[in-house]
């Protein structure tokens, strides 16, 4: 594998010729194929995902509901090479997760998703802009700086670029994260309640802005709510209940 820096501005044919982010000829972003995921515990075998099978299609948007363990975060987990199933498969654009050894894992999370949490998930040391460059200097980008504060422009955080996480509000916090999930240029983007930290009308604010950056780039957006008014706005959306999928 390339030891070269990823330049985050250049063009796929400007990358090493090995980088994972080659798109691939396929119709679904995502596929569980008779996903089972199971957890053992002292209490015994727990079953969160019963023989699941889902297509998620190359730049739409999909809103996942249900009950509190139900599943659905586990899905995400899933979906994000964050763990794996018991059996089945999952694909990231065609690239199966499972039996990947650990640098392509990484590589395949760092290129491809973008993760935003309940609760931000910002390093309270570093300041905002600092926060949205890490993902590139993980990933041993350039120009990394440019690339974040211009990302912070496009969530509206531009002036605050040098604050640190504590000195924002909660819909601040979410807006940065949002722009570290973006920074990358990742195509499939998990957001897990990402206004359930948030006042009514501050979540509205945050699920608009996710969806005019998911309509502009043409990247796929899966959201887990417990809104339904947020799920009435998924072109495909699903219901887990007991680890099995309902449309």
């Amino acid at each position: 594998m390339s030891d070269m820096p990823i330049d985050p501005e250049a063009t796929d044919a400007e990358q090493p010729a090995d980088r994972m982010t080659t798109r691939l000829p396929v119709a679904s972003e995502i596929q569980f194929a008779n996903v089972v995921k199971e957890y053992i515990s002292q209490s015994g075998r727990t079953r969160a995902l019963n023989g699941l099978n889902l297509n998620i299609p190359v730049g739409s948007f999909t809103a996942l509901m249900g009950k509190s363990g139900c599943g659905k975060s586990t899905l995400l987990n899933l979906a994000g090479a964050m763990d794996f199933p018991t059996s089945g498969d999952v694909l990231l654009e065609g690239i199966s997760t499972v039996g990947l050894d650990e640098e392509k894992l990484t590589q395949l999370r760092r290129e491809k998703v973008g993760f935003v949490f309940q609760f931000f998930q910002l390093l309270p040391t570093l300041s905002i802009v600092e926060n949205v460059e890490l993902p590139l200097l993980l990933a041993g980008g350039v120009a990394v700086r440019k690339r974040a504060l211009q990302q912070l422009e496009t969530v509206g955080l531009g002036e605050l670029a040098g604050r640190m996480p504590h000195q924002l509000s909660g819909g601040q916090m979410q807006r940065a994260a949002i722009a570290r999930a973006l920074v990358t240029g990742a195509r499939i983007i998990l957001a897990d309640e990402p206004t359930g930290n948030l006042d009514t009308a501050t979540g509205h604010g945050i699920i608009d802005l996710l969806l005019k950056l998911h309509e502009e780039r043409g990247n796929c957006l899966i959201i887990v709510t417990h809104d339904n008014a947020i799920a009435a706005l998924g072109k495909q959306t699903y219901r887990l209940e007991e680890g099995v999928l309902i449309k």
